[in-house]
């Protein structure tokens, strides 16, 4: 039996979608499981897969970092639409059936997309205590801290009192994330196609910011955020990723099963990349 044959007769492990040139390439990529990467074309589209023998992918680090280094590879090399971790086709006839059925919002987004790369923002505060820095920071919090701290009571009479610390510092702070976004936002669109902002994860980020930018114009981008860290003294530490980022914050397309013969309802599969 052929190889193109068994290619045609597994499962496959989808990683992003993107123009073909009509040359296959060689990517020389592993997946998951161990497997080759490689193209499946159709109507100038690409859908890059690897074959799977099951039908479920454990969403474990390993599974998840091998389809991030894929995606990774990809995008250095061009404009992909990256799809979540976990998604397979019944075989290489559905790859095909999905290219087609989806092909005038697949061409649509690529075009959004083309010249241009995903690159990531993360500003935190840079120091040792964030609560403390606080304090020393906003006096209306410290005022309250130290009025605690001066009372001689038992603890258990404190609680109240603390709890309302607790959420004037988480106000304060709430507060200060948004104006400082604000700030940067304003520099940045300069430089920017568009900016997404994303949930920060830490107490101590400021903000955690992905920004479409074009490809020719990196280094006009690192000078904006060069120019945007001067709003911010010492205190605050700037630090942007990419451009190796697949743009999962900018593909906002759903994919859709064509409708089989049956009548069954179509299921939408929503593009973006899963975190570890």
């Amino acid at each position: 039996m052929s190889s193109d044959k068994l290619k045609s007769d597994h499962a496959k492990v989808l990683y992003a979608l993107c123009a073909s040139d009509g040359e296959k390439p060689d990517y020389k990529l592993v997946g998951l499981e161990s497997a080759p990467v490689y193209a499946i074309d159709k109507d100038g589209l690409r859908a890059v897969v690897s074959d799977t023998q099951g039908g479920r992918l454990r969403p474990d680090r390993r599974n998840i970092g091998a389809h991030q280094s894929v995606l990774h590879a990809l995008t250095e090399a061009g404009t992909v639409l990256p799809i979540r971790f976990g998604i397979i086709a019944r075989s290489a006839k559905a790859v095909e059936d999905l290219l087609v059925a989806n092909q005038r919002t697949i061409k649509k987004h690529l075009e959004q997309l083309a010249g241009r790369v995903e690159m990531g923002l993360r500003v935190s505060w840079d120091v040792a205590n964030i609560y403390e820095y606080y304090v020393e920071t906003h006096p209306i919090l410290k005022q309250g801290r130290d009025e605690i701290w001066n009372r001689n009571a038992n603890p258990g009479d404190l609680r109240e009192e603390k709890i309302r610390l607790g959420n004037l510092y988480q106000s304060l702070r709430d507060a200060d994330r948004l104006e400082f976004t604000e700030k940067v936002k304003n520099i940045l669109v300069n430089y920017c196609e568009d900016i997404v902002e994303t949930a920060v994860k830490k107490e101590k980020d400021v903000m955690d910011l992905a920004c479409l930018v074009e490809r020719n114009k990196l280094d006009e981008f690192a000078k904006g955020v060069f120019d945007a860290s001067k709003l911010f003294d010492n205190a605050f530490l700037f630090d942007y990723t990419g451009p190796s980022w697949a743009p999962h914050n900018f593909t906002t397309l759903n994919l859709y099963e064509p409708v089989s013969k049956k009548g069954k309802n179509s299921e939408s599969v929503e593009l973006v990349e899963d975190e570890p």
